[in-house]
């Protein structure tokens, strides 16, 4: 957001008020720290700023002296830069400028654009922004760790693709080129390069964004190549080139993600990175050896999918309210629990986002980070190099954090050390791979976690699955079958008709687009507290819950049958068991 200053804004206005003063009038530090300040100014001399002398001894932070500059020059200072950037506007300036000066054209308005920078005494860099943009400049003040988040978070790293200007039709002949399998190394990359093979995987890698689907697979098979999509949580055939442009294929893919094509008998993992539509995009690239040559599977991360609002994710008005408060605690472990490709991760990401402030510093561990959320300090472990989870969680302790993420409670030593940030007075935040919230209570028992502990710390648990939504395109009403009309009456009352859908070209023919979750929430009352202190075990466990008005995860999701948000049997599917 921007903050105003106390006058009107001029670019080259000459400082009105001492920042000293300043800050002194603010009471961000006292009249006797100032002339502490300016005294360690006169011994070290006066090409030191007085604003880094003061962030140096500790008596001010970079925010409190930026604000006060901001004041003194008549701009405006800005925080949280990150979200109010037009990233199509970062691009009016040269990459290598905006690294080198640290800036950060926010907007662009009626031909005056609004830069972000550190030093607005820098009249000759205003000056130059102006020359190479042909803008008038307008100019705000932000930190430099908001800047440099915001650069990350917009510009694209030195290895990153851009795919939008490709061919979306490729000719048969595109298909064919290759006729038989490279064995040399040296004729493989040659062939990897070759534009027909770069043409077909960016057209993979494209359609695939463009579908929206989560996860790419390259399967040879004997005498034939099959690459599917992951859309919606189900597999579907997309392309069968010839089988012959397999090796070329994995190749082509490998250099992209800095792996070795030399090696085909072991499996290799790696990154590719991505612009579309002037986005970031990440793909994790996975290599395994097979019987006709190597399976290759890419997991597409996109921040637009990843990153919703909490009201986005499918939540009951009800439960949204009591999810919210559980989150905004101060202390305490909240856990979110489900099998793989459950939504987790996405429950995590929005509630992280919703919690962003200046005000608190949030970290998070985890494997891997699948979206960069500006503001928020992320760290991926690395097993390989012994940076684990729990050594992670261990260090973030001494960077002074409000709030942790950690990606998984996989072991006894990462959930001690997580309920003992949480006791701490730390709001701690992870994932278990349980079947239901309250089986993750007995699992954090089973871990070794004394049961009072887990009954001190653990202040909610969020199971989820995530289930297609009927197309809005194609839907339409029917009368269900008897044993499908109680199952849903059982859970949401009762029902006349339901919804479904016939199938369409949007939909691809399936009667489903995009998914919603459905979730069942835990939060401990003195009851639920004094049984898991005890020991209870999880049958005890379960009839309190259900006793004080628990909804599971079927009963969720037949509510949403009944809404016509999706089908009974995609519900009864994922609850199985």
């Amino acid at each position: 957001m921007i903050q105003p200053a106390s006058g009107h804004a001029s670019t080259f206005a000459v400082p009105r008020v001492q920042i000293g003063d300043l800050l002194v009038s603010r009471g961000v530090i006292t009249a006797e720290q100032l002339q502490q300040a300016l005294e360690h100014q006169r011994v070290r001399g006066k090409r030191r700023l007085l604003g880094e002398i003061l962030i140096e001894l500790g008596l001010a932070t970079e925010a409190d002296v930026l604000q006060a500059v901001a004041d003194g020059y008549g701009v405006p200072f800005v925080s949280q830069v990150a979200r109010i950037a037009d990233p199509k506007v970062i691009e009016v300036l040269p990459r290598e400028f905006i690294e080198e000066n640290s800036v950060l054209p926010l907007f662009l308005v009626q031909g005056v654009l609004t830069v972000a920078i550190t030093e607005p005494a820098n009249m000759y860099l205003v000056e130059e922004i102006g020359r190479l943009t042909g803008h008038l400049v307008q100019i705000a003040v932000a930190t430099s760790g908001e800047i440099s988040a915001a650069l990350r978070a917009y510009l694209p790293a030195a290895n990153v693709f851009v795919i939008d200007d490709i061919y979306e039709d490729i000719d048969d002949a595109d298909f064919s080129v290759v006729e038989k399998a490279a064995t040399e190394i040296a004729d493989l990359e040659e062939i990897a390069g070759q534009n027909p093979v770069v043409k077909l995987v960016n057209y993979v890698l494209y359609s695939a964004v463009q579908d929206g689907a989560s996860d790419i697979h390259i399967e040879p098979e004997d005498r034939d190549l099959r690459i599917r999509f992951r859309l919606d949580g189900r597999l579907y055939d997309r392309l069968h080139p010839p089988y012959q442009m397999q090796a070329a294929i994995a190749s082509r893919i490998k250099i992209m993600a800095n792996l070795d094509i030399s090696e085909r008998r072991v499996p290799q993992d790696g990154d590719i990175h991505v612009m579309m539509e002037g986005r970031p995009i990440d793909l994790r690239v996975s290599t395994m050896p097979g019987k006709f040559g190597e399976t290759v599977v890419i997991r597409v991360i996109d921040n637009r999918n990843t990153i919703v609002s909490l009201e986005k994710l499918g939540f009951s008005a009800s439960m949204l309210e009591a999810w919210k408060s559980v989150v905004s605690l101060p202390n305490g472990v909240v856990l979110v629990t489900g099998p793989t490709g459950s939504g987790k991760s996405t429950t995590l990401y929005s509630v992280l986002n919703m919690l962003n402030s200046e005000h608190l510093n949030i970290s998070t561990v985890e494997d891997p980070v699948e979206a960069h959320i500006p503001g928020i300090n992320q760290s991926q472990v690395n097993e390989k190099a012994g940076f684990t989870f729990s050594m992670a969680l261990r260090a973030i302790l001494r960077q002074d954090p409000d709030i942790l993420m950690v990606g998984e409670i996989r072991d006894e030593e990462t959930a001690i050390i997580a309920t003992q940030a949480a006791l701490t007075g730390h709001l701690v935040f992870s994932t278990l791979h349980t079947n239901d919230a309250p089986s993750a209570v007995t699992r954090l028992v089973n871990m070794g976690i004394e049961s009072y502990l887990v009954a001190a710390t653990l202040r909610g648990v969020l199971a989820q699955r995530l289930v297609r939504k009927i197309c809005p395109h194609c839907k339409d009403s029917y009368v269900p079958e008897e044993v499908v009309r109680a199952v849903v009456e059982m859970h949401a009352g009762p029902v006349e008709t339901l919804q479904r859908g016939q199938g369409c070209a949007r939909c691809r023919g399936t009667g489903f687009a995009g998914r919603i979750g459905i979730f069942e929430m835990l939060i401990p009352n003195e009851e639920t507290m004094g049984a898991i202190a005890r020991g209870a075990g999880l049958h005890e466990i379960l009839a309190i819950v259900h006793s004080s008005g628990f909804v599971s995860l079927r009963s969720d999701g037949m509510v949403k049958v009944k809404g016509g948000l999706t089908t009974a049997e995609e519900v009864l599917q994922v609850t199985a068991g």
